[in-house]
């Protein structure tokens, strides 16, 4: 995709959003159900995917931890974002890579320490770009793409989050 056929396609979702601002705000939603054994078969929309404890907490290995699948998404946003962005600023990439890395204290999770915080303590994130594009042009894709990335900015500055409980029955 070019510049210009980004810019055709987003421009009347822009003016779009700018007359009817509420016409933007979108709820997504990711549903899951409890598996065999302690999994979760989460429905994606594209493939079902079975979510597991990690190795380090007693998993097998053979399901997807929620921990990657977190990383996972940071990259895919950041990737795409990124892609949409070289695009719309006319910087060609020949290739790019993204990687991931966070680190977690399993002692944590497993209540064998309360000191040690549950989570991600670092997450780093990586960007390897073979392009002919200058410092300063590079500076302002990195810029632009961790702006825009939603999952990033999403880590960087969490929302509200709250948890309820609804009956089965009703």
């Amino acid at each position: 995709m070019h510049a210009d056929e980004l810019r055709s396609v987003q421009a009347p979702l822009k003016e779009r959003y700018l007359i009817a601002p509420e016409a933007a705000l979108i709820t997504l939603r990711a549903r899951g159900r409890i598996g065999e054994g302690v999994s979760c078969n989460i429905e994606t929309g594209k493939a079902l995917v079975i979510a597991g404890l990690h190795p380090a907490t007693g998993g097998s290995g053979q399901a997807a931890c929620s921990g990657d699948m977190l990383l996972e998404a940071l990259v895919a946003c950041a990737g795409v974002t990124l892609n949409a962005v070289a695009t719309s600023l006319g910087i060609g990439l020949r290739d790019a890579s993204l990687q991931a890395e966070g680190d977690l204290d399993f002692r944590g999770t497993l209540g064998v320490s309360k000191e040690v915080p549950v989570g991600f303590q670092n997450i780093r994130l990586q960007f390897t770009l073979d392009t002919d594009a200058s410092d300063e042009q590079l500076a302002t894709l990195l810029r632009l793409t961790e702006r825009y990335c939603v999952v990033y900015q999403t880590l960087a500055h969490p929302p509200a989050l709250s948890v309820e409980r609804k009956s089965a029955t009703g």
